[in-house]
């Protein structure tokens, strides 16, 4: 295995993004650039919560509120103690909030006007997972919605506007939207001072 790459102040690099707007596809490029470990968060998050409940999707209201704390504590613990590691989580960037060298990243997918891109959002979705675009649609749209109205109650004491997205949040904004993978990649390189 090659050297991991090491950057000046940074030791984490937090990726989070709604459903399909190019998070996972930036994470894992990013971590291969970089010789670092990719931690998918959410898909080990659900695995577990299936295996513990034996759920077959992913219905965020049959998963209790302290399975989220829970997984939250675990994933603090890893932007405290770890380094060279490219973390992607819906709340990875928010979790990573006032903790040193970790640099956080939101994947947005929107127009030239700012907004979401739901469509193009369930396009991807759709030919990623293969399912038909009614199921991308309600996988997207309710799972989107379950879970920020979980985590409103969990971060934000109900707060309707909070999202994880909120760009506060975060170092970098990358728009997936009018970049192809290859082109978000150079972008955040750059920003980097990665060549």
């Amino acid at each position: 295995m090659q050297t991991p790459k090491e950057i000046p102040e940074i030791r984490i690099i937090t990726i989070s993004g709604r459903i399909a707007s190019g998070s996972t596809t930036l994470a894992k490029l990013l971590a291969q650039k970089l010789n670092w470990r990719h931690i998918e968060g959410g898909e080990i998050f659900w695995e577990a919560i299936r295996k513990k409940m034996n759920l077959q999707g992913k219905d965020t209201d049959l998963r209790p509120d302290s399975e989220d704390v829970l997984f939250d504590r675990q994933l603090k613990k890893i932007l405290n103690d770890d380094s060279g590691i490219v973390l992607e989580t819906k709340l990875a960037g928010f979790n990573a909030q006032r903790i040193p060298n970790v640099f956080k990243i939101l994947a947005i997918c929107n127009d030239e006007n700012g907004q979401d891109q739901t469509q193009i959002r369930i396009d991807r979705f759709v030919n990623r997972e293969g399912v038909s675009v009614e199921t991308a649609k309600e996988e997207i749209l309710e799972r989107e919605e379950n879970d920020l109205e979980k985590w409103r109650k969990l971060y934000a004491d109900n707060d309707p506007h909070w999202t994880y997205y909120d760009e506060k949040y975060y170092d970098l904004i990358i728009n997936s939207f009018n970049h192809n993978k290859e082109g978000v990649l150079g972008l955040v390189l750059e920003k980097l001072g990665i060549s």
